[in-house]
Order: C-alpha cells, then structure tokens, then sequence
C-alpha cells in the first residue's frame, strides 16, 4: 500500500515552500496573541533569511503572503493591515491608453509632445536648438518608411502642422547647415532644467569669488 502524508495541505504559495506554510500554520494556531505576534515577526525574519533576494521586497509584501498563507485566519498586530481577501486572484483594472488620435503615426505621440514642450520655450534660440533636434528625430522616423522621397521640407511642413503653426525654421538655413542631418544633433533639455542648472553654477561661481576676496582681503588686513 503507498503511504501517504497525513493532513497533507496543498502549497498556497509554492515560492516559500511547503515547510515555510507548516510554519505560518503554526503559527496562527498559537493561542496567547501576544506569542502569536511575535512569533509571526519571526517567520518573517526567517523568510528573508532563506530567501536573501527577498530582502528588497517590499515588507507589506512578506506579511501580505502570509496572511495569504494563513488562508487569512492569522490574527496579530502586525504593521500592516491584513489584505481583503476578496482581492486576492481580482483581475487587475485595464490599462488606459492615452486618449487622442495621433497625427502622423509614423512619429508617435513622444513626439507630438516634444513638440508641445518646444512651443513653450520662451527663448528663440533655445526653441530653434529644440526645432532641430525634433526635426533630426523625425526625419529618422520618417527615413525608415520611405527612403525615396525624402526632403527636409517635408519634415518642415509636418513640423507646422504639429505645431499649428507655433514652431518655424528657415528651410534653406535647415538645407545649408544640415541641421536635421544626425551628425549635427543638439541634446534638447527641458528649460526649466537648463536654468536650474545655470543657476545653480552661477551661484557656486559666486561663491567661491566671494571666498578668494574675502581670504585675499584678511591678507592685506594682516
């Protein structure tokens, strides 16, 4: 006759291993909850001992799954409330996708909101560096499609059109300098974090002209 395991238990969850289950079932059996308690922050320990990978888990998370394990009948004062258990196997909400026909496909929308970020430069030649280095990622975009017919005013225009008018750069200076060409593409920063940066070099540039006039200064007191 095969002998079988008495009250053998189906694993929860199969990660922690059945001992680990024995372990949380033990656990909420204990009747005094104060003992229950800490033992439950024990098992907790354990698991993060056997399992050094899960040190970077989120500690909801290790008391989440043995509430889990518990069938959710562990019943302490952990520092986390126990999960619903409603929750648990809940097909998760869709995901929402942005809301709004993009124009031309072939760019995407990161690159209609590039543009939306370069109408708001308020500086003409920050805004012309941000018109180039658009232009630049579309004219990549668009030369994966269609290598035939391909013209810098082509990306001019779809820039206008994005832009409703809002951005513009003179074709024949684009053509000239190739400036939509990759080799003589621009890193294009937010301005607000341009300025912060300036600002702050500005600040330490002065600060250390303060600190060499005032040393010079207690030298010629001397």
């Amino acid at each position: 006759m095969e002998h079988t395991e008495p009250e053998k238990q189906q694993l929860i969850l199969k990660e922690y291993g059945k001992n680990i289950q024995r372990l949380v079932a033990h656990v909420t059996g204990i009747e005094d909850r104060d003992k229950r308690t800490q033992s439950a922050y024990t098992v907790i320990e354990i698991i993060k001992q056997l399992n050094p990978q899960l040190k970077q888990e989120n500690d909801q998370k290790l008391w989440d799954d043995i509430y889990i394990m518990s069938d959710f009948q562990l019943d302490v004062d952990g520092p986390f409330p126990m999960p619903e258990k409603e929750l648990l196997g809940k097909k998760p909400l869709a995901v929402g996708y942005p809301k709004g026909e993009v124009k031309f496909k072939h760019y995407g929308r990161n690159i209609e909101k590039l543009i939306e970020k370069a109408i708001e430069i308020e500086n003409d030649e920050e805004q012309e560096a941000a018109i180039i280095y658009i232009g630049q990622l579309m004219r990549s975009f668009h030369s994966t499609w269609n290598r035939d017919n391909f013209d810098d005013g082509i990306i001019l225009d779809d820039i206008k059109t994005l832009s409703k008018g809002k951005l513009h750069i003179d074709l024949e200076k684009v053509r000239e300098n190739a400036l939509f060409e990759s080799n003589t593409r621009r890193d294009f920063k937010i301005p607000h974090a341009e300025e912060e940066h300036g600002q702050k070099n500005k600040r330490q540039n002065q600060h250390k002209k303060n600190h060499r006039n005032n040393g010079h200064n207690k030298k010629r007191r001397n």
